[in-house]
């Protein structure tokens, strides 16, 4: 369960790496340059009170996919002051860490004349940094304070001490991810050119895969690109964005173009435990759900009673299920379908697991994973699964 929350946040790490990389190239070139001619005359400022941590260093840290890189640190004196002066090239999204705790930070962005101030604790720091000074700090404010709220829920749905459902923890998750995204997407929408807009467009980006991808993120994330491009023109921040939306638009409109009906399925010919070939085509007629999984994967396990589910709810409505294992060992195959009474006749498998031809083919990258096709044999869903999957089916065969 908690590998299945964590990742949306594994996600959105990666499209922060992802997003950055261009500017941090640019901030090590800058930097060599700046270092090479003894030229680094400061052009920001940070200052403030962080009650509760005499001592401590509080360090700005631009963070790439090889590590972070140092910016400024400073200090905190015994009655909580500080002030730390520094120098960056541009628009750009940083770190602002307390101490040496990797938990114990706040992403901040930063832009040449800005001077942040912080008026806090050591215990609130990273949910109310209380900021003032800059264009974009009551925006960090709202936005630490609503992201603290998604990370409870998500801790509190980890643990879950209810002994909820998993179809019922997905839900909340869902919720919980959705809430998050309707407030940024809402301030983005409302002032485009906010630098934090760089923070609140990762809660827009699609985690794993564009299935649950709200495509009206995708209005926000043009209007901070066009504002970007306007106020910050000339900068790596701002065509960073750029290339990042044009890749985020790109991948989605060909995702819904294999969702919407107009993409026929590859072709699947494979034999089942007995040796026969049976073919996905022969199906052609039917709703199908090409179910790939395999006994030896436990998420694929614990779905397929859903799996069991649709099918004796739909079964005499025009639908089916054609099951393709990863499966190596043939035994195992049998004994899992006989166990989990996956009870319908299409069970295939060529038992070389990952080197299946079926994996390069629908681009399968983890399992349990889901295809839709309707009766004319185009694909018209992926991964859908509980309550989204009996509401489409619901539809397809009123």
């Amino acid at each position: 369960m908690k590998d299945w929350i964590l990742k949306y946040k594994t996600g959105l790490i990666f499209a922060f790496i992802v997003t950055l990389v261009g500017s941090i190239i640019w901030y090590n070139k800058y930097q060599k340059e700046q270092a090479e001619t003894g030229g680094l005359e400061p052009n920001f400022e940070l200052s403030g009170k962080i009650s509760g941590a005499p001592g401590l260093n509080l360090f700005i840290e631009a963070p790439s996919d090889k590590g972070t890189i140092p910016v400024a640190e400073g200090q905190i004196n015994e009655d909580g002051t500080f002030d730390i002066i520094g120098n960056i090239p541009g628009l750009g999204y940083y770190f602002l860490r307390l101490g040496d705790e990797k938990n114990s930070l706040i992403p901040i962005t930063l832009i040449p004349g800005d001077h942040l101030k912080i008026n806090t604790s050591a215990s609130t720091f990273v949910s109310k940094p209380n900021a003032s000074g800059t264009k974009w700090s009551r925006t960090m404010n709202d936005y630490l304070r609503e992201f603290d709220q998604f990370q409870r829920t998500q801790s509190r749905l980890q643990l879950n001490q209810e002994n909820r459902s998993k179809e019922e923890v997905s839900k909340l998750f869902l919720e919980a991810k959705s809430k998050m995204e309707a407030f940024s997407r809402a301030r983005m929408l409302k002032d485009p050119s906010n630098a934090y807009n760089i923070i609140l467009s990762m809660d827009l980006l699609p985690s794993m895969s564009f299935d649950d991808w709200d495509p009206s993120n995708l209005n926000a994330l043009r209007k901070v690109t066009e504002a970007f491009e306007d106020k910050y023109a000339g900068q790596p921040a701002a065509e960073t964005f750029r290339n990042q939306y044009a890749q985020i638009e790109n991948a989605y409109y060909e995702f819904a173009s294999s969702v919407n009906g107009t993409v026929p399925v590859p072709e699947i010919s494979l034999a089942n435990p007995s040796g026969k070939i049976l073919k996905l085509s022969d199906l052609k007629g039917k709703v199908v759900l090409v179910d790939f999984w395999a006994s030896w994967c436990g998420p694929c396990r614990a779905e397929n009673p859903n799996v069991v589910k649709m099918y004796q709810k739909f079964k005499n409505k025009g639908f089916t299920v054609f099951s393709v294992s990863l499966d190596e060992d043939a035994s195992k195959w049998k004994e899992a379908i006989a166990k989990d009474q996956l009870e319908w006749e299409y069970h295939v498998s060529d038992l070389k697991g990952w080197k299946s031809s079926v994996v390069p083919t629908f681009g399968i990258e983890g399992i349990p994973y889901t295809v839709l096709i309707n009766k004319e044999g185009k694909i018209i869903g992926k991964n859908l699964r509980g309550e989204k999957l009996e509401e489409t089916l619901n539809e397809l065969l009123k």
